[in-house]
This record gives structure tokens, sequence and C-alpha cells, in this order.
């Protein structure tokens, strides 16, 4: 079977030009009956190189009720993505080639999109001495600790040793003496609630620490998940240094403050908190002159449990790879702020870029297609993913996934799509 994807339009080298696109390989997707060729017409539609997040919590091996590599890579598919970097927070801990071979085969067998795990900084993440950093290499995308923060001198030896293997160091930013409490950002919110909340000082402290790492010794390094004003100063200030400096933010540290969280639910709760209104500020500011280089999902499931306990008793995390690029488009690029092109650059080819990828476009047949006319509600139960858990419940969004494509192959097709494609 063949299908025709008619006139569309389709990011090529940084820009959009009119093209049809032709698929000739269906096999993964079945439309039922006999159909054999069929044109969908793109009018107005938008073809994209698909989606690479750097930091996405499958959750296998070691908590499936909270989400599985098939799970989770389903749910990318549906966002758009077709490459996702999975955390190592998993049992058994990918600390050496063994523990790291678990998760491989987890990814072998169930895997939707392309799954590159990470390895561990040190052994069970617990800070103490550097895992087989050489022995996993040909296998891990990079390496961190996420969850915990890292010593100073663990960052040094860590550096040294991806910098010989040419790797990446990604780190979760994070002292946890300077935190102060353990739920919401220090606030007035924090205050409403009697919650004792997390001083912003615990990231960009840490942060600091670590940049004085890489200027004494060297190494590719990456910042998770940055949150706050501070830390877009600094590492706008190490890469005017030279320094060989990343980072991401999230969706939600983008369309989100702690003004936001407007009741006492699990859903606002993550690592790093919401901040304030001038720490978004900041974080898109940093997005428009580049010193914020990708967004990442930081896709955190748990269990409708785990995440029904209000702020005080629910676990960190939130999922966000169904809602990531309708979330950024509607805050970024509707209101002006950035362009199309720069949103599809850092949700694709900043990720690929830095960890060493594979390449996507429609000529390795790795794309995504999008309606960004596409008005609708969150829903999180209509999620793939078998977290729920999402601060954007019940907004307003544009932009709608309607096709990803992996190879050459449908791996995701959405309802309207089907019937398009039916007609």
């Amino acid at each position: 079977m063949s299908l025709l994807l008619k006139g569309a339009f389709v990011y090529d080298n940084g820009r959009f030009v009119v093209r049809d696109v032709m698929l000739d390989d269906l096999s993964v997707f079945s439309f039922g009956g006999s159909v054999t060729d069929v044109a969908i017409d793109l009018t107005g539609k938008y073809i994209f190189p698909g989606f690479a997040d750097a930091h996405v919590h499958l959750r296998e091996p070691g908590f499936l009720y909270k989400e599985t590599v098939a799970s989770g890579t389903a749910a990318a598919a549906a966002g758009g993505y077709t490459a996702v970097c999975s955390m190592p927070n998993l049992v058994p801990s990918p600390d050496c080639v063994e523990n790291l071979g678990v998760q491989l085969d987890a990814i072998r067998r169930s895997a939707r999109v392309r799954v590159y795990p990470y390895g561990t900084i040190t052994v069970g993440s617990k800070g103490e001495r550097l895992s087989d950093m050489a022995g996993m290499a040909a296998d891990a995308v990079a390496f961190t600790d996420d969850g915990v923060g890292t010593t100073p001198e663990i960052m040094a030896a860590a550096l040294k040793v991806a910098s010989g293997l040419g790797k990446v160091v990604a780190s979760h930013c994070e002292d946890v003496a300077l935190r102060g409490g353990a739920h919401i950002a220090a606030s007035p919110v924090a205050e409403s609630y009697g919650i004792r909340g997390i001083d912003g000082e615990s990231e960009y402290v840490q942060l600091y620490r670590e940049l004085e790492q890489v200027a004494r010794v060297g190494g590719a390094y990456h910042m998770c998940h940055l949150s706050r004003a501070k830390s877009v100063e600094l590492i706008r200030q190490a890469k005017r240094d030279g320094l060989d400096v990343t980072c991401e933010t999230g969706p939600h540290y983008i369309a989100l403050d702690w003004n936001d969280i407007t009741s006492d639910d699990g859903k606002y709760k993550m690592n790093p908190p919401l901040a304030s209104p001038s720490d978004r500020e900041a974080v898109i500011e940093g997005i428009v002159d580049g010193t914020i280089d990708m967004i990442a999902t930081d896709h955190a499931p748990h269990s409708a449990e785990e995440k029904g306990k209000g702020l005080a008793g629910s676990m960190m995390g939130v999922v966000g790879l169904e809602t990531a690029f309708p979330v950024c488009y509607t805050t970024l690029v509707e209101k002006g702020i950035i362009s199309l092109e720069k949103l599809v650059y850092m949700m694709s080819g900043a990720a690929r870029e830095r960890f060493s990828l594979a390449k996507a476009g429609v000529d390795v047949g790795d794309f995504t297609v999008f309606d960004p006319g596409a008005d609708y509600r969150v829903d999180p139960m209509k999620f793939l993913s078998m977290g729920k858990s999402t601060p954007f419940e019940g907004a307003e969004v544009r932009g709608e996934c309607l096709m990803t494509v992996l190879e050459g192959r449908i791996i995701y097709m959405n309802e309207r799509m089907k019937q398009n494609a039916k007609a």
C-alpha cells in the first residue's frame, strides 16, 4: 500500500516548503478493509522532523505499574516524538553493562520509537563512586544521576571520564541541603497551603559549583530541567566563556509559574517546582536569545494513587510527551515569541545534535504531521501514557498530532487522520 501526503508545509533545512510526501511501507499500521492506495490532502498542515526528547522516564525495568517501554513510547509517538532518551532511575540501576542490558532488552522488545538509554554517573546513583562508564559507553547515550545531585568531586571525575569517551554528562542540579522544603517552591502559594517551600538556591548554587568543575577540567556538560532566572544567567555566562555547556527546560516552566497552582493537587508537583513569574519570564528570554538549547518534557509518570495525595503527599513528577508541542506552540509561537521553525529545532534538532541521535526528516522517513489550527482541551484520560497527572489538564491548546512516522512506517495515527485515510 502507498500513502500520498499532499500539499503540507514540510520542514526542510530550517524552513518550510510545500511538498508532497509518499509512503510505501505501512506494515505496522492497518487501515482495515482492502484499501490499496490513499492520498490525503494536508493543505495547511505541517510535517516536522520527528521530535527528540532528551529527558524521559520510561520506568522499565523496576516500576512497570507507573509506565512501561511500550506505553511510554506509544505516548511519545502520539506526541510527535520518534526518539527519546530514557533516564536511569530504574531497578536494576544501569550502572554497569549487565544492568544496562536489562533495559536494552526491554527496549528491543517493546519500543515504538527509538530509545537511547542513559547510564548512571555513580553506582546506584548513590554519589559515592563512578559507574562503569567505559563499559556502558557503546550503548549509553550519556551519563546522569537524574533525580539526585552530585558532589563537585564526583562531577569533575565524571566529566574527565566522559570526555575521554566522547560522551555528555547531564546533571540534575539540586543541593538537597539547600532545598528547605520538599514539595513546591518557597512562595506565597506555599505559605497559603502551610507548606515549607523549596528554595531556588538549591538549583542555581549546585549549577554554579558544577560549572566551576567544567571550567576546571573540561568536558561536555548538560543541565537538566532549568527553571530559575539565576540558572539562565549562569548558563549564559558559561557559554560566553566558551564552555561546552547546553541546557534544557520543560513546557511547564515555559507556560506556568507558582501562581498557576490553584488547588492542593499533585498534578502541580514536580522537581524542580514551578517557580516565580519572573523566573518564567527569564526562561522565555533564555529561549529567545539561545541560552536555552532545547525543550525536554521530563515525562515522569506515577500511579494515580501516588499522585492523588495533594501537594504534600504526592510524588514529584508529571507527564508531558503528549502535551509538549501544543503547550509550547500555544505559549511561544501563537504569541509571536519565537518562530515555528525555532520551536521545531528546539524539539528535534537540538537534542539530536547534542546527543548524537539519528537524523530525522522526510528524507529518512522520520517525521510527524501536525495540524496547528486544531483547538482542543487537554484530557489526560485520552493519553496513551499510563501516567495521567499533568498541570495542563483542561487547558485550551492548539496543535494536534495527526500522524508520526519512523523509518518510513506509520507508528501513530489519530482518529481524524484515520478517517481521512479511509475516505
